[in-house]
């Protein structure tokens, strides 16, 4: 019975994650790619030379990686200063600040 139990968890803990990952082009729509605004490893995906894809970014706000945040929102994300006092944004387009 344990065994069942267990298996039944997996299972579900495995459909659940497939579903989070299936994007409809309905719901691509209403998502962009923001750059700039994940923290260290939580990027979606693209983070510069020498990464391969999500998880990557080397630092928090890595100017060149990006999460899928909805759409027009990316530029509007309240992020903390830089080092210099300048504030931080997301933008569409990835940023030369923050480099890893």
């Amino acid at each position: 019975m344990k065994l069942l139990s267990t298996s039944l968890v997996v299972a579900s803990a495995f459909a659940v994650a497939l579903g989070t990952m299936s994007v409809t082009p309905a719901e691509a729509k209403k998502r962009e790619k923001c750059y700039g605004v994940s923290k260290a490893g939580k990027n979606d995906c693209a983070a510069g030379p020498g990464t391969s894809c999500a998880g990557t970014s080397k630092v928090d706000y890595q100017g060149n990686a990006w999460k899928f945040i909805s759409a027009g929102k990316c530029e509007k994300i309240k992020l903390p200063k830089q080092s210099n006092g300048m504030r931080r944004h997301g933008s569409l387009e990835a940023l030369k600040r923050d480099p890893a």
